[in-house]
């Protein structure tokens, strides 16, 4: 036998390569603590600018709407493109809307409707760039030696420390330097993550376009949109996390593009609170992952999955609503966080074992815009209560609907699915001999910032 030179890496080392994994991880740990910056700063940078928690839910309606447009239609485009391209240009748009916003207000001409199309244009083109890093992550633990529970707990680990840390130099950016600072540094986070995305992700099978059976066209288009419909409907277990995960989003977003700052602001005392309850709440969010990584799979995942969200939903709105001191709350988004931090995992795993390789970014784009659709009625209708009838009325509206939400597990059957495994739902034999039993893939259907 001929030894192989020096500079050829036998295929063991390839199938080891954890560089890939690492520059997605450290892309992912850049921006989201950019976004945890945007997360605060702009609800805060409008309600200083005009004083309205109507014109802030606005705001997180134009931000959102595009969101589902991009999920519903972004899928075949992303495999087409390549994922790399896609999440290096999505992040470089983002950047530059984001940076237009304080650019805009220190030169004295932006108005709330440039507000809203700048907030529009990152939506549209952020939910691509999400998608085609996530549907990465089997490739890219494959790569690393390690299985897809694994890398799933670190890649939502990650995610949950970044934003952590980013919510906590948020509260102290905006108290120091103003909202619009905050902007800027989000601007240059999304810079960042798209250098390592491009350097790290360069000569992966998997991120380079994916070369189609048939000629392109419009037909051929709508028809892998329509496979990706197909597969989510007709998977029991699928659907129903999509429809649970769409109205806690939209919730979710009413609680932090309006609710909680507008909370913060009358009764805990400003932006640093705010930062600090979403620090807490990321910080025992990414014990929760972590701890469920290590011991996650001794348990049933449908019982740890029910009580992690009955324990991190409307726990959170009734505390905030029924108290004006900082301690409470505090607390309360500790325990929340605890539970958060062991949902994504769940969600995530049960995704991959589900869809195809052939489908991931055709099912992913569906189940996010699904996961998703409901988004914008939330920061809008947060913003109207508030104006309506008060912040404290809103809190129990939204947290009385979180808490009917979130006991579905326990009274659909198609939820026992997470304990069983694989559940293709009726009408999979057509479709299953085409599809190798490996890992399925999706990205998490429970989005977070960036």
């Amino acid at each position: 036998m001929h030894a192989l030179p020096p500079d050829e890496p036998t295929r063991a080392e390839r199938r080891t390569d954890k560089r890939p994994l690492v520059g997605v991880l450290a892309a992912n740990t850049i921006s989201i603590a950019g976004s945890s910056l945007t997360l605060i700063g702009v609800p805060w940078f409008v309600l200083q600018t005009t004083d309205s928690a109507g014109r802030a839910g606005v705001v997180a309606f134009c931000a959102t709407l595009p969101v589902i447009v991009a999920a519903l239609v972004g899928g075949p485009v992303i495999d087409r493109i390549g994922r790399r391209r896609v999440s290096v240009a999505s992040d470089l748009i983002s950047g530059l809307s984001v940076g237009a916003i304080p650019l805009l207000h220190y030169a004295g001409v932006l108005e709330f409707w440039m507000l809203c199309t700048l907030m529009a244009v990152g939506g549209l083109v952020h939910t691509p760039g999400l998608t085609a890093r996530a549907v990465l992550l089997p490739n890219l633990a494959e790569h690393a030696g390690t299985t897809i529970t694994r890398a799933a707990g670190l890649y939502d680990a990650v995610s949950r420390g970044a934003r952590m840390t980013g919510a906590a130099v948020a509260g102290l950016l905006i108290v120091a330097f103003g909202a619009e600072t905050v902007l800027m540094l989000d601007a240059a986070t999304f810079g960042a993550s798209a250098l390592l995305v491009s350097a790290f992700l360069r000569g992966v099978p998997a991120a380079e376009p994916q070369r189609a059976s048939g000629k392109v066209s419009f037909g051929a288009y709508r028809a892998e949109l329509a496979e990706g419909w197909a597969f989510m409907t007709r998977t029991r277990l699928l659907l129903g996390v999509t429809v649970m995960v769409m109205m806690t989003n939209g919730l979710d977003q009413g609680w932090s593009s309006v609710l909680l700052p507008v909370h913060g602001r009358e009764d805990l005392g400003g932006a640093t609170a705010i930062g600090l309850m979403i620090s807490l709440f990321g910080g025992f969010a990414l014990l929760g992952a972590l701890l469920y990584g290590m011991w996650g799979e001794r348990f049933p995942r449908r019982a740890v999955f029910t009580a992690a969200f009955l324990l991190s939903g409307a726990t959170r709105y009734v505390v905030a609503a029924l108290t004006d001191t900082t301690l409470p709350l505090a607390v309360t988004m500790a325990l929340a966080g605890l539970g958060a931090g062991m949902l994504n995992p769940i969600l995530t795993t049960v995704m991959y074992e589900q869809v195809p390789e052939a489908l991931r970014s055709r099912v992913s784009g569906v189940a996010t815009a699904g996961c998703e659709l409901t988004m914008p009625m939330g920061g809008l209708a947060a913003g109207l209560l508030v104006d309506g009838f008060g912040v404290t009325t809103a809190l129990l509206l939204f947290g009385g609907t979180y808490l009917l939400t979130t006991l579905s597990p326990m009274v659909f059957p198609a939820w026992r699915g997470l304990d069983r495994g694989l559940d293709r739902g009726p009408d999979v034999s057509r479709t299953e001999s085409a599809f190798p039993d490996s890992a399925r893939e999706a990205s998490s259907p429970h989005p977070s910032a960036k």
